[in-house]
């Protein structure tokens, strides 16, 4: 009689692998953050303290407002693995097969471009041009291994047989956003060719955040012409 072998499995490396890299923007979640407490803090307390129309009027606007700033601070994201582009805009989510992209533009915004020739900007990398000037700014330094390399060279009396080699430095300084860029420009080139990595872009509309700021909208819109 044979006995089960509890041994665990291996992991799956293709499970791993497919697991997404998430990019967002950091001041437009610290905005988001700070948009909503504001708004609920007027809101609520008007809804408490308020009289007559008041309370309908911010609760209309609340409705309004909170999908709003959710959709342009909280919502953009991107999130990229080896099979697609996956990119999460305030009003739609645009699924990119890597094959079918054509190129990644950077100017004045960041842009998937696909082979069809529609473009999707991508709302949570915005183009920084203060980042950008501040970063071609900062001086080349060299990386820190080698510097620890020459630092310990020079304790030694230099390499046998020759001096200590020179640092060789990183490369230009990129602003946060240009390296995202480069990250999936990357990831595109190295899997744009895999049978997994085929297929059509899709766009699906954000109904969960279209439908209540419009009811919002209407609502509103219905109590100032009434009152």
């Amino acid at each position: 009689m044979t006995t089960p072998d509890r041994r665990p499995s291996a992991p799956d490396p293709s499970a791993s692998a497919s697991r997404d890299r998430v990019y967002r923007s950091p001041s437009g979640l610290a905005a988001g953050v700070l948009l909503l407490g504001i708004v609920l803090w007027l809101g609520i307390d008007a809804l408490v303290r308020g009289h007559g129309h008041t309370p309908w009027l911010a609760l209309a606007g609340m409705l309004l407002m909170v999908p709003l700033v959710v959709a342009f601070t909280l919502r953009p994201a991107v999130f990229a693995n080896e099979e697609r582009l996956r990119i999460r805009n305030p009003f739609r989510i645009v699924v990119l097969p890597w094959g079918a992209l054509a190129s990644l533009r950077s100017h004045y915004s960041n842009e998937a471009v696909a082979a069809s020739g529609t473009k999707y900007q991508l709302w949570a990398v915005p183009v920084s041009l203060r980042a950008r000037k501040k970063a071609t700014r900062q001086p080349v330094k060299p990386a820190a291994g080698d510097r620890r390399g020459t630092g310990l060279a020079a304790r030694l009396g230099g390499a046998p047989g020759g001096p200590a080699p020179d640092p060789v430095p990183n490369g230009p300084t990129r602003a946060q956003t240009d390296r995202i860029i480069d990250d999936l420009r990357e990831l595109a080139e190295s899997h744009g060719a895999s049978e997994t990595a085929q297929g059509e872009p899709t766009v699906r509309w954000a109904y969960e955040v279209i439908a209540p700021a419009a009811a919002g909208a209407v609502l509103l819109a219905i109590l100032l012409s009434v009152w």
